[in-house]
C-alpha cells in the first residue's frame, strides 16, 4: 500500500488503517486509536496537550521503519475481513472471557477483602462478558451477513439485499456504542489496577489474571480498530454504491 502523508487533518483511525505500525505510536502517546479513531490528529493533540509536530515525526518514523509484518487489512475484501474478525477475534473473545471470569471471581474471593480493587475487577469482567457475548452474536447473525450479501450483490451485479433494519447505519451505530462500553470497562480495569501492578505476594492465579487482562485489552484494540476504522466505514460506502 502506498504510504500517505501524515497530516493533522487525518483521523487517527485512517492513519492506523493505512499502516498498523502507527498504532504503537498512538499507544505510546496515550491516544485511543480504536474507539477514538474518528478524531483527527490535530484534535487529539489539542485535547491531550501533545506537540503535533512531535507526534507527526514519530508516526512518520514508524511508517518508514524497515519491514512490515502487519497485514494490509485495508486492502482486503469486506467479506474476507469479516471472516477474519470472526475466526480470530470473536473466537478469542468467546474462549478467553469464561477464563477471565473464573480467575477474576477466584481472586476476588481470596484477595478481595485485603485488596478491594479485586472486587471491582471481578464485577467489571463479568459485565464485560455480558456485554461482549451478546455483541458478537449481533455481528455474526445480523451485520456481518448483510455486509457479505452486499459485497456479493455488488460483485455479481445483483440487486442490493433489503435488510429488516433499514440501512447498515443503524446496527453500525449500535456496534460502535457497544465498543465504547467495552473500551471504557477495560480502561477502568487498567486504572484501578494501576496498569496491572501486582503486590510481591500475589498468587499465581492473580498473576495470570493480570497477564490475561493485558493480553485481552491488546486484542480488543485491534478487534475494534478493524471494525470501527475499516469494516464499518467501507460497508457504509458500499451500501451507497449498491443502492
Amino acid at each position: 500500500m502506498e504510504q500517505l502523508p501524515i497530516t493533522t487533518q487525518k483521523t487517527v483511525g485512517e492513519t492506523v488503517a493505512s499502516d498498523y505500525r502507527t498504532a504503537a505510536v498512538f499507544k505510546q502517546f496515550g491516544i485511543d486509536f480504536c474507539c477514538g479513531g474518528k478524531r483527527s490528529i490535530g484534535q487529539v493533540c489539542e485535547q491531550k496537550g501533545i506537540d503535533p509536530m512531535l507526534l507527526q515525526q514519530a508516526l512518520e518514523q514508524a511508517q518508514t521503519a524497515a519491514g512490515r509484518s502487519e497485514m494490509n487489512f485495508d486492502d482486503w475484501k469486506l467479506g474476507f475481513l469479516a471472516d477474519y474478525i470472526e475466526n480470530k477475534h470473536h473466537v478469542y473473545v468467546q474462549e478467553r472471557l469464561p477464563q477471565l471470569v473464573e480467575y477474576a471471581d477466584k481472586v476476588a474471593r481470596v484477595h478481595g477483602e485485603k485488596f478491594p480493587p479485586n472486587l471491582e475487577v471481578a464485577a467489571l469482567v463479568n459485565t464485560l462478558r455480558d456485554e461482549l457475548m451478546g455483541h458478537l452474536l449481533k455481528e455474526e447473525r445480523i451485520l456481518f451477513p448483510y455486509i457479505r450479501a452486499m459485497e456479493k450483490a455488488l460483485l455479481e451485479g445483483q440487486p442490493k439485499p433489503i435488510p429488516h433494519f433499514g440501512t447498515a447505519a443503524g446496527p453500525v451505530n449500535v456496534m460502535e456504542a457497544e465498543h465504547e462500553v467495552a473500551g471504557e470497562i477495560m480502561h477502568r480495569i487498567r486504572e484501578i489496577t494501576n496498569d496491572y501492578a501486582l503486590p510481591e505476594d500475589a498468587c499465581n492465579t492473580w498473576r495470570v489474571l493480570w497477564s490475561l487482562l493485558a493480553e485481552f485489552e491488546e486484542d480488543l484494540h485491534q478487534h475494534v480498530h478493524l471494525e470501527n476504522n475499516i469494516l464499518f466505514p467501507k460497508a457504509l460506502r458500499m451500501e451507497e454504491e449498491v443502492r
